[in-house]
């Protein structure tokens, strides 16, 4: 009576993963017990196939008890990934498994061992019975796997198919063994081992990408084309997903309007959670609002990205061009210029990864690497500000607010203010700018450099 209440306390993938282990430990004892009367290496590797089975069904059961329970303060998302957990160990047992079988098989064939396989009609009769409980119990986990969204009860139900079609190779070693091809039953044996192996590999593949949080392409972009689609149009400034138990949790970061009201903002977010939702079903959603910036703001974010690289000296040319989908940065970094290109070119790579990261706007970075000039040693120089104040004078219709000249061993560098109308715009400040310093650098011999500063 108190285990029929249990069962009744059971979730319905728990009963289903309580079958599961009847049914692995049903044919591991019929294979074992047909392949060891009948000297067949085939059933006998399928038996312990099944025990692997076995095993998997019991770590199934169980973790699916814990991946059940709720959230708490030590495990935030909940106990999702120890299926996931039990999922990988399946896997590695499988593994060890396949190398013994096709071991023992290699063995068996080149005449190491000799074992005389027996072909009566109740060898064949304990298969037909194996393989009506494989068809069976595969098609039931996999329908439960689907409604259920389980990995756990998925990998059961890859297991139980790579199941059938190898005792549908036992059945036809057996077969052939009959017709007087003795190796038959030894070629089953290592298709069987093959299976294993390959199904090992994709649980590996599988679980091991869920638990490094490595969202699945389609799953990101029905997130992204969710959101895309919503009008008004949001600013999405960082989409983060990860999955377990076939559960997605989305981290998402929206930008809205600097003036708006909160509920405002809290109504947007509610609109990105039930668009992904949609696509997700059974999403888990968190939406975190900021206001959105500008482009000076975005071009600041990116230079304090950038700088947050160490050995990067100085940043310039820094543009940021708006596309449909994102913004696209380019930007000249100086460094030191002793370092080996190789050097040079690993620091821009980690500028270029701290840019995407850290300003999650940003699809992609161009940088252009320039030698840092050291500070090069300096004089004040008396030369005669004549030439140049006549050059000012003929630009801006007044002399220069203030000139100053340094000797280096480049040559001078002359220091310029100019003084230019309060309503002239910054292009046309910037010009005239220009222009008196392409002219001071033609009409001066031993100039170097001019540096203009403009003043209303």
């Amino acid at each position: 009576m108190g285990g029929a209440k249990y069962a009744a306390g059971m979730s319905p993938q728990r009963r289903i993963a309580l079958v599961s282990v009847g049914a692995a430990t049903a044919l591991m004892g019929v294979k074992l017990a047909t392949g060891l009367a009948s000297g067949s290496l085939g059933l006998v590797s399928e038996a312990l196939h099944s025990g692997t089975d076995l095993v998997a069904a019991l770590l199934t059961f169980f973790a699916i008890g814990v991946a059940g329970r709720p959230a708490d303060r030590s495990h935030p998302y909940g106990h999702g990934k120890a299926e996931h957990l039990a999922a990988l160990g399946e896997a590695f047992v499988l593994l060890l498994v396949s190398v013994a079988v096709g071991a023992l098989a290699g063995a068996r064939l080149a005449g190491w061992i000799e074992i005389e396989t027996t072909t009566a009609w109740w060898v064949f009769a304990a298969v037909g019975v194996v393989i009506v409980i494989d068809i069976s119990r595969t098609f039931v986990s996999v329908r439960a796997a689907r409604q259920y969204e389980s990995a756990a009860l998925a990998s059961n139900a890859l297991h139980f198919g790579s199941d059938l079609a190898g005792t549908v190779a036992v059945l036809g070693g057996l077969l052939a063994v009959r017709a007087g091809w003795q190796a038959g039953d030894s070629i089953a044996a290592l298709f069987v081992a093959l299976l294993v192996v390959v199904a090992a590999a994709r649980l590996i593949r599988r679980n091991v990408d869920v638990l490094m949080d490595r969202a699945p392409d389609s799953t990101v972009r029905a997130a992204w084309t969710a959101i895309a689609t919503l009008d008004p149009p949001v600013e999405v400034r960082r989409l983060r997903l990860r999955e377990a138990a076939g559960r997605t949790f989305a981290d998402v970061v929206i930008g809205v309007s600097p003036g708006a009201a909160v509920s405002q903002g809290h109504a947007v977010a509610d609109r990105v959670e039930e668009a992904v939702q949609a696509a997700l079903p059974g999403s888990d959603v968190v939406v975190h609002v900021e206001p959105a910036g500008d482009e000076a703001a975005l071009r600041e974010r990116v230079r304090e990205a950038a700088m947050s690289v160490s050995r990067v000296r100085e940043i310039h040319n820094l543009s940021v061009i708006e596309l449909p989908d994102g913004a696209d940065v380019s930007l000249h970094l100086k460094l030191p210029g002793e370092l080996p290109l190789d050097e040079a070119h690993a620091i821009a790579e980690e500028v270029e990864r701290a840019i995407i990261e850290g300003v999650p706007e940003v699809i992609d970075v161009q940088s252009h690497l320039e030698p840092l000039l050291e500070p090069a040693a300096g004089r004040e120089s008396d030369d005669d500000p004549a030439e140049i104040d006549r050059l000012v004078r003929a630009a801006t219709g007044v002399p220069p607010r203030a000139t100053r000249f340094l000797q280096t061993d480049d040559g001078i560098i002359v220091f310029l203010t100019l003084v230019l109308d309060p309503a002239a715009s910054l292009a046309v400040a910037h010009a005239t700018a220009s222009s008196v310093e392409q002219q001071v650098l033609s009409a001066v011999p031993g100039v170097a450099a001019v540096v203009v500063h403009t003043e209303p």
